[in-house]
Formats: C-alpha cells, structure tokens, sequence
C-alpha cells in the first residue's frame, strides 16, 4: 500500500526552525519527484519546493527560498523540508506529494499525497 505520512509540524514562535519529514511506504522514493505543498487558512494550496528524481532542486515560492530546504535520505525512503527563520506567513498545513516524472509545481500531477502537518508560526 502506497502511503505518505508527515511529521514535525508544531506551533513556533517568528525566526524557529522546524524541519519536516516525509516517510514513504509501499514504495521506493527514489524513484519519484517529490513535492512539499501548503495550504494557508483562506488560500489556495502552493508548491514550495520540489527534489526530483536526479535531485534537482526547486522553490516557488520567493518567500522561501534562503530559509527552506529540501532533501531526501534513500535509507530511510523519507523526504525533509527544512524551514529556518520561519515567519507567521509560513503558517500552513504541509503536505508532501509524490509524482513519477520530473518535478512540477501543479498539484493536479502528483499521485500520492500524505494527510498533511500542521505548522503554526507566532509573531
């Protein structure tokens, strides 16, 4: 059974760190792109930032990018996003995605979705 499931989501204050994991069972994550997406109160879910398949890596969003950084580690099929100098507009529930291709910004191409981390940032 193919399944997503994220951790370490929380509630920080402005300028923490949290870093998020993505577990992968069912399947090898090297073999897929993954995706971090979030969905902010009101707001339409955005990428963030994608690893692909070779580790090529990307971030959408301007606001992101010096502050968060996505890696994966093949022994423990997981992926991370790691978020320092977090601000209250990174509040959001996270979500990590897999598609089997190259890396996408566009939710509508990514297979395999987890239940998503809540991440709370206070001012």
């Amino acid at each position: 059974q193919v399944q997503l499931v994220e951790s370490g989501g929380g509630l920080v204050q402005a300028g923490d760190s949290l870093r998020l994991s993505c577990a992968a069972s069912g399947f090898t994550l090297d073999t897929y792109a993954v995706g971090w997406f979030r969905q902010a109160p009101g707001k339409e879910r955005e990428g963030v930032s994608c690893i692909s398949r070779r580790d090529v890596i990307t971030y959408y969003p301007e606001s992101v990018k010096g502050r968060f950084t996505i890696s994966r580690d093949s022994a423990k099929n997981t992926a991370y996003l790691q978020m320092n100098a977090l601000k209250p507009e990174d509040t959001a529930v996270y979500y990590c995605a897999v598609l089997p291709g190259y890396c996408s910004p566009y939710e509508s191409q990514y297979d395999h979705w987890g239940q998503g981390t809540q991440v709370t940032v206070s001012s």
